[in-house]
């Protein structure tokens, strides 16, 4: 018999006014397991979160998470999670030590626990020694790895992390992330939300999320593979935009687009190739390297699904 599932939702949706935010969301997360919110800034990321976690009241649908319904029983599911913002929360004025005992008390972790939870913390984060530390002083990845650990002292099953790196340098990042799957390997369900495409590839499966709608989800792997439809290739050529309305629409490509300075060709495989389109280019008088086969990145898949499922 299979375990329940850590988060399920089915039809899931949050409207202001005429504007849908989320839209008829289905999700089932396990025990454990690292689920990934990818897509761009205003896609409905954090409004999923904040339904999730019992901070608004579903328009349409219904959610549980760790066997609380979020619309009847918030207060519970509010209880069972931890949960870390885009925004530093902690209190700068305070020093590392203090704001564990806050949130401690916060949280409602027995008095008696308090201390070997606050060195639990301490460890976990990698601030022993900085304790008596003013948290204004500590560089931005011990910041958030501070508000990590405060976010789960009272050991929750199921914890929401809201872009928790955004403005990181990648190397603490990389850290953060270590901690994030040190946690799910002790059974804690992890939800992390974010717009940045590498860190996705360390989730365990993601779902791709665009103007509130599921977009598909799975793993990183499952996902390149059923996402394209077709050869990718890149391609350095000059004057990449005029090349990109030059070569969208010929016969065999699929779709063509920027990719910093370099083009992404997406041809399909029953097609004539590449040799036309740098025909096409040098008739045009513009010049362009050997191309490349490559394998798509996630930015390639989300890209093409939602061409896909187009406008709504």
């Amino acid at each position: 018999m299979n375990a329940p599932a850590a988060v399920l939702a089915r039809g899931l949706s949050r409207r202001f006014g005429d504007f849908v935010a989320v839209d008829a969301l289905d999700l089932d997360i396990a025990r454990g397991e690292v689920m990934g919110f990818l897509g761009p800034n205003g896609a409905g990321k954090s409004t999923t979160m904040r339904l999730l976690c019992g901070l608004l009241s579903p328009s349409g649908g219904s959610a549980t998470v760790a066997g609380f319904d979020v619309a009847a029983q918030a207060q519970q599911v509010r209880e069972h999670i931890g949960y870390m913002s885009q925004r530093f929360s902690l209190y700068a004025d305070l020093t590392v030590r203090e704001n564990l005992r806050f949130f401690a008390g916060i949280y409602r972790v027995p008095r008696a626990e308090q201390a070997a939870r606050i060195e639990a913390a301490l460890s976990m984060a990698d601030l022993r020694g900085h304790g008596d530390d003013r948290v204004e002083h500590l560089a931005g990845g011990w910041k958030q790895r501070l508000a990590l650990g405060c976010a789960i002292l009272h050991r929750p099953p199921v914890l929401f992390l809201d872009e928790p790196t955004s403005g990181v340098e990648p190397a603490a990042r990389r850290r953060f992330w270590d901690l994030i799957h040190d946690l799910a390997g002790e059974g804690v369900t992890v939800l992390v939300s974010t717009h940045y495409m590498d860190e996705a590839e360390y989730c365990h499966r993601i779902a791709l999320i665009d103007r509130g709608r599921l977009v598909a989800c799975g793993s990183p792997g499952e996902l390149r593979a059923r996402g394209l439809g077709g050869q990718l290739w890149s391609l350095g050529c000059d004057a990449p935009a005029r090349a990109v309305q030059l070569l969208r629409g010929a016969p065999g490509v699929l779709d063509a687009s920027m990719f910093g300075d370099r083009l992404h060709l997406l041809l399909d495989v029953a097609g004539p190739g590449m040799e036309p389109l740098l025909g096409r280019l040098a008739a045009a008088g513009l010049g362009a390297e050997a191309p490349r086969r490559i394998e798509p990145s996630l930015e390639d898949v989300f890209v093409r699904l939602v061409a896909r499922r187009g406008a709504p």
